[in-house]
């Protein structure tokens, strides 16, 4: 598939992404931005200390959420990088946990700056922008930026889910852009897609804030539960999922309702990504999910009133 233009995706690219729930595009970030990034990411996990961290560990945890993190150090993560391990992990095999947390686009500049829009806008990946208006986000905002360390051999399998589930709006509108600053293959724990899924699977359930701050957990979800004008189809078959082995600089956009997983890293190679997430702002975005935005709201991809002009 040919890589975006400025003006956002081809009507081929968008037609896959419609189609399917998921869209790769190689080369969307040079090899020399790719090499910057992966620079600083490890600049980042060098300086990071074990003297005042809590372990917390990042956990997608069972149906239930009941071994799903949600300590004060998670639920506090909106407004700060944060770092986290992954189930299993041996502080004395790795000191670099497999997470830093949001938001490093507001919080770390030489990183983010190459991909995410830290106000002011002048300084947004015009390419980012034009996706999402491809898309037809009215006035998208970025929250949940993560650089995600699969390490080797320890890196952790993430079980078959739907993002919309852990960033719900109603109704439902995220999609994940999802950078890969690494070759991500079968054995390092590449991604997996059920085609299609986006108009079978409705998001059943949330993952909130428990009340009285007692943690997080899954609960029946009662508002919308597909995207705005989404043509679905029927679903109840069993989902097989098609492997999604991409090279680094590799851009994959991803539908909030489309299931997906990746495996254990079982080589010898890290896995590292980079990715965030958009949501439509003129969606209702409530008080139960367990990331709040942080006073000023979460970040603009672009102004309404520069769309407008």
């Amino acid at each position: 598939m040919a890589s975006p233009t400025a003006e956002g995706l081809t009507s081929e690219q968008l037609a896959f992404f419609n189609e399917n729930g998921y869209l790769i595009i190689p080369d969307a970030l040079s090899p020399e931005t790719v090499t910057g990034l992966l620079d600083e990411t490890h600049k980042m996990l060098d300086e990071f200390s074990l003297d005042d961290h809590p372990m917390t560990k990042f956990s997608t945890g069972g149906a239930d959420g009941a071994e799903h993190v949600g300590d004060k150090y998670f639920l506090e993560s909106g407004d700060k990088i944060r770092f986290f391990f992954e189930e299993g992990t041996c502080v004395r095999q790795t000191r670099r946990p497999p997470k830093t947390h949001p938001p490093l686009h507001q919080q770390n500049r030489p990183l983010p700056a190459l991909l995410l829009p830290a106000l002011p806008l002048h300084l947004a990946l015009p390419r980012n922008a034009a996706i999402a208006r491809s898309l037809r986000y009215r006035d998208p905002r970025v929250l949940q930026s993560m650089v995600i360390c699969k390490q080797p051999e320890i890196g952790g399998a993430v079980p078959p889910h739907q993002d919309s589930t852990f960033l719900y709006t109603d109704p439902p509108s995220a999609v994940g852009f999802w950078y890969a600053l690494e070759d991500a293959t079968v054995r390092n724990g590449c991604l997996s897609f059920c085609r299609g899924s986006q108009r079978r699977e409705p998001i059943r359930k949330r993952f909130v804030r428990r009340e009285g701050g007692a943690g997080t957990g899954f609960i029946e979800n009662d508002g919308a539960k597909f995207p705005r004008d989404l043509e679905r189809e029927e679903g109840g078959k069993e989902e097989e999922y098609t492997i999604g082995e991409v090279k680094a600089g590799t851009l994959v956009l991803i539908h909030g309702n489309i299931l997906h997983k990746s495996e254990r890293n079982t080589s010898g190679k890290s896995r590292f990504i980079y990715t965030f997430h958009v949501i439509e702002g003129e969606e209702r975005y409530d008080e139960r999910n367990w990331l709040q935005p942080p006073e000023q709201g979460f970040s603009r991809l672009y102004s309404k009133e520069v769309e407008a002009s």
